[in-house]
């Protein structure tokens, strides 16, 4: 029988505050997320400094529950695994030192593990017949990326935006049309009763970088539109804007993803990130794979938006490396994927 390796997971890039125990990368014993998102609606987005101190607030809770959910001792963990980059440092920093306690106080091995990889990981936890090598599309607030899964650990990007990432394009028009703030499951929710072809947004292409993406273009077109019809005098049908924008998006984003597998000649796809909840998105990367003859995979909602059990299937296989950080880990807010 395969030894079991038990992961204690911390995740407080952003504003959850999240912890898990997960057993060999791939069974998740307790997933808890402390979300902070009502508190920052009332501001229309993420403040730093208040998400630093809710995580102060609430990590040892978090933690407490996924070991008492897991029914786990802090002696019973094998490793402890938090996020150290990239993401807000001030929020970073009261994971990291909360892991260098614990791993500290109890002689447990740290590693310190990256958000992005994390995301891409969290699609081993529902798909146990998925390995290396495949092709993932990383979107969310913060980046959108084109990544070939080479092994375990071994991340090569081959595509990435140029200037907003998708998410932080939704945050902004959702702004813009009046819908507040998470824009990205508000717009998802609005477009279903717009028509997606009302509006014919543009689609860029970055010019000698087929794989690369760009969303600023789109953005400041529908800004431009909702300008040119308040000048006009013309009622904006919110529903239709949205689900233009999204359409947008989606196909750039869904095209993108299934050329740059076919290009690799890889014959699975998976998708990653807040974006990756999004029911359009969903639908249009299984419509084109399908058409393409390729696997598709994409997580639950719960192991697309900020997670900590994705933490553990990702620090799970740099543990198994051998991959060992010492009680000097820090925080590292723009951190590239693959590196260390």
């Amino acid at each position: 029988m395969e030894e079991q390796v038990k992961i204690l997971a911390i995740e407080s890039s952003c504003d959850e505050t999240a912890a898990a125990v997960v057993v060999n990368g791939r069974t998740v014993k307790s997933n808890i997320i402390s979300s902070q998102i009502e508190l920052h609606k009332l501001y229309g987005g993420v403040v730093p400094e208040i998400a630093s101190r809710k995580h102060i607030e609430k990590i040892n809770q978090v933690i407490e529950e996924a070991l008492e959910t897991a029914n786990e001792t802090l002696d019973a963990i094998d490793a402890v695994c938090v996020t150290y980059g990239p993401g807000l440092v001030g929020a970073l920093l009261v994971g990291v030192a909360e892991a260098k306690a614990i791993a500290y106080a109890k002689n447990k091995p740290l590693v310190g593990v990256h958000h992005i990889e994390g995301h891409i990981c969290a699609n081993y936890i529902e798909h146990p017949e998925l390995t290396p090598p495949f092709m993932c599309l990383v979107a969310s607030g913060g980046h959108s990326h084109l990544v070939k899964v080479v092994d375990y650990g071994e991340y090569e990007i081959i595509g990435r935006t140029r200037d907003d990432a998708a998410g932080e394009a939704f945050d902004k028009v959702a702004r813009a049309i009046g819908l507040g703030y998470p824009g990205g499951p508000k717009i998802d929710k609005l477009s279903r009763e717009g028509n997606p072809k009302a509006i014919p947004f543009p689609r860029a292409k970055v010019e000698g970088a087929p794989n690369d993406f760009s969303f600023s273009g789109l953005k400041s077109a529908v800004l431009n539109y909702l300008n040119k019809c308040k000048m006009q005098g013309v009622e904006v049908d919110r529903a239709d804007v949205a689900a233009s924008f999204q359409e947008a998006v989606v196909d750039v984003l869904s095209d993108h993803a299934v050329s740059a597998a076919l290009e690799c000649g890889m014959d699975k796809v998976a998708i990653a990130g807040g974006v990756a909840s999004n029911q359009a998105l969903r639908a249009k990367m299984k419509e084109k794979c399908q058409k393409n003859n390729l696997k598709f995979y994409y997580p639950s909602p719960i192991f697309c938006t900020d997670n900590a059990a994705m933490i553990g299937a990702a620090g799970y296989y740099e543990y198994k490396k051998g991959v060992r950080d010492g009680l000097d880990l820090n925080a590292v807010p723009n951190l590239k994927i693959g590196q260390r």
